[in-house]
């Protein structure tokens, strides 16, 4: 053979090799989603017997209520309203891979939530590099948060989880994301609402031991435009040293999805010193709701 035959044998067998690598690290990136998916849902199946709630929207709940949440829950949804149990979402968009310059790398994602017992998994694509996508999961599970990242789901990049802030931080975004999942906001499923102004009110959830209060921002529509946090740990600088930073979640392109008024536009972003810093912009393509029985 000659040396040209030869170094295309070889290239062959590396281009081989690189499929059979790659093909191994997504099925086991799979598996592993696989696994925390059923642990969410298990413990959503357990939590029927446990916590009796209401079945429908019943809109003489909001009676007491601050006037700007009462607009909300009466725009976005209707009486009889059937209470959501879950929901899966699938969006595209971009994020900002840098905390100190402009980054931006498109994504996919698919995302699981439930409602019974709070929790969430969110399994993005993030085109890194081309050809050579990232596997993000972010979750929130029985309590547990976690942020895992790996490039072509083999070298991890990012790996934090477990309680505490971790947690808290996890559990901040499936109540600022609850818009999209709107009966998991009302009384009868555990949320408390206190007046603030004619535009806005904070509401407080309670998952074990964490007790969780967002400040709830609603525009001339009655829907919700935004929700803040004083403060989420975020990592910032070359070194991700990890910092407590105010924290704002903007929610714009409310369309109807099945008889509720539903945002498909999402954006979160820090509160820096020198101003309002975007990380993440995402579109929903695909939503459905499972409700109560």
């Amino acid at each position: 053979m000659t040396i040209l035959m030869w170094l295309g044998i070889s290239l062959g067998g590396l281009v081989v090799l690189a499929i059979a690598l790659r093909a191994f690290c997504a099925a086991r990136w799979a598996g592993m989603i696989r696994a925390h998916t059923t642990r969410l849902e298990t413990g959503s199946v357990d939590a029927r017997g446990r916590l009796p709630s209401p079945a429908r929207f019943d809109a003489r709940e909001l009676e007491g209520l601050p006037q700007p949440v009462q607009r909300y829950f009466r725009a976005a949804l209707t009486d009889g309203q059937p209470i959501i149990s879950a929901a899966s979402i699938e969006m595209t968009g971009t994020m900002n891979m840098s905390t100190d310059a402009e980054q931006w790398k498109p994504f996919t994602s698919r995302q699981r939530v439930v409602t019974r017992t709070p929790g969430f998994l969110w399994d993005a694509q993030v085109a890194v590099f081309p050809g050579l996508p990232a596997h993000v999961e972010d979750s929130y599970i029985a309590g547990h948060g976690r942020l895992i990242a790996k490039l072509a789901g083999l070298f991890t990049v990012a790996d934090s989880q477990g309680k505490g802030e971790i947690a808290r931080g996890e559990f901040m975004r499936y109540f600022a994301e609850s818009p999209w999942y709107p009966t998991a906001l009302l009384p009868s499923q555990g949320v408390r609402w206190d007046a603030v102004d004619d535009t806005s009110a904070n509401a407080t959830i309670v998952d074990g031991p964490i007790t969780l209060s967002l400040l709830f921002l609603f525009n001339d529509a009655g829907l919700i435009a935004s929700v803040r946090a004083e403060a989420r740990g975020a990592s910032v600088g070359k070194d991700g040293v990890m910092v407590m930073l105010p924290w704002d979640c903007a929610l714009s392109d409310y369309q109807p999805q099945g008889g509720m008024l539903i945002p498909m536009t999402g954006e979160a972003a820090w509160m820096q010193p020198q101003g309002r810093r975007v990380y993440f912009i995402g579109h929903v393509r695909r939503l459905s709701h499972e409700f109560l029985p």
